[in-house]
């Protein structure tokens, strides 16, 4: 089964998880704009391209500001794995987002 971004890193910030109360909703697992990209739900296989997203503890900005450090995330290099050469790359992902 290939998992969400949420599920591989154990964050809790999903609709119902354990650090909503005090973190709120991470945005990649509500955002429905990307759901299906990389077979993820919602942006839980796109976290890299969506503003607003946690990393070791700190609220991670726009997708220029973060990409370098996304990059070289479990959480990206598992998804660009396990996609081979179906993978959604960040170009990809933001053109579906400007629509």
């Amino acid at each position: 089964m290939l998992e969400n971004c949420w599920e591989i890193k154990k964050c809790g910030r999903e609709p119902g998880g354990k650090n909503v109360e005090g973190l709120g909703v991470c945005p990649a697992s509500s955002d429905r704009r990307l759901s299906g990209f990389n077979k993820g739900v919602n942006g839980g296989r796109a976290c890299w391209a969506i503003a607003g997203t946690m990393c070791n503890g700190e609220v991670q900005g726009t997708f220029a500001s973060k990409i370098e450090d996304c990059e070289n995330c479990e959480v990206y290099l598992k998804i660009k794995e396990e996609e081979g050469d179906d993978f959604k790359d960040a170009a990809k992902i933001l053109l579906k987002l400007m629509d």
